[in-house]
């Protein structure tokens, strides 16, 4: 099969690598859209350390079911369409005991720490999998992994009804948080972003206010902010548009050396929340029905799907800002 392979950070190359065969509690997924996400980024040029080389990464994924292993559900046919959890928590650390598997001390995924979808095939267990609805394509179906991640965003942030809400960033995130956000009840949202054509999607989908930069808001607050950049200078302006007793959501992924600067003070006498949210917890199903029953409008993100061989262009692609999701479809 066909697959993009990183042998070491910031060298990669679509070559042909042997045909995955499914264990005996996976299944062999034939892969239709795989979408790049800014971990990707990472792990090509070397920044996300569990990432071993080489690897195929791709984490963002479905496609049909085309080999089960003799201990997969027979209900997981071939030529079914499924998303795929790419997690892969141990179940026996601490953290998975407590039911905090995204928080697991053994944590491997799909794409980031083992072979992923970035190619034509890829075997992941069957447990993994989740069938789409009809109605719901393999393009919509690569949205569920990080749809899923903005549903365990708002479960770690709390309700949010009748409340103003400010959002820093309208990429892939931002916008799906914008949706979700407004689903929960949010009494209006207003998004920050640099790109005007991103601000425009923001806007179709039910935006509020939309502004350039933090500073535009002319000082005003917001009971809830969440980051979508991992941008420190941008995460502090967010804590500081905040009312007493407001909540800041840290969504977006900064670098490990990252610091920000937040007054303790301000944490305290106005008991300020501050939560992060990683990754993917029990989030898939939600996610699926996000997007099967309208709640979450994926067609405004989608953009041309890149072919494989282009996988380099979807990367500049995405580096540029040009759009919002790419995807590669195999």
């Amino acid at each position: 099969m066909r697959a993009v392979v990183i042998d070491t950070p910031g060298e990669l190359a679509v070559r042909e690598v042997p045909d995955p065969v499914p264990g005996p509690a996976e299944v062999v997924i034939g892969v239709r859209a795989c979408g790049i996400c800014g971990t990707d980024l990472h792990i090509v040029a070397g920044e996300f350390p569990p990432t071993p080389y080489p690897i195929i990464p791709g984490h963002e994924f479905a496609g049909e079911i085309v080999a089960r292993g003799p201990e997969a559900d027979p209900a997981l046919a071939e030529g079914l369409l499924v998303a795929v959890d790419p997690s892969l928590f141990c179940g026996h650390c601490g953290m998975c005991r407590r039911g905090r598997g995204n928080l697991c001390e053994n944590w491997n995924a799909i794409g980031d720490t083992v072979d992923g979808a970035f190619a034509e095939y890829v075997a992941v267990p069957a447990a993994n999998v989740y069938p789409l609805p009809p109605g719901l394509d393999a393009r919509q179906g690569a949205l569920v992994e990080p749809l899923s991640c903005a549903v365990h965003g708002l479960r770690r942030l709390g309700p949010v009804i009748q409340q103003p809400v400010l959002i820093v960033g309208a990429g892939t995130m931002g916008l799906l948080l914008l949706q979700l956000l407004l689903a929960a009840g949010a009494a209006a949202v207003t998004v920050v972003d640099r790109a005007e054509h991103r601000l425009s999607v923001a806007r179709k989908l039910g935006a509020r206010h939309t502004a350039t930069d933090l500073a535009a808001l002319n000082g005003e607050r917001f009971d809830v902010a969440v980051d979508a950049t991992g941008v420190a200078p941008l995460i502090e302006q967010a804590f500081d548009t905040l009312h007493r007793g407001g909540r800041l959501l840290v969504f977006g992924v900064a670098t490990e050396a990252a610091r920000v600067a937040l007054s303790p003070f301000r944490i305290y006498n106005d008991e300020i929340t501050v939560v992060g949210s990683m990754a993917v917890l029990n989030s898939f199903d939600p996610a699926i029905s996000a997007l099967a029953t309208g709640a979450v409008d994926a067609a405004p993100l989608l953009g041309d799907p890149f072919p494989l061989e282009r996988f380099a262009d979807a990367l500049a692609h995405v580096r540029s800002e040009a759009g919002v999701k790419a995807q590669v479809c195999p």
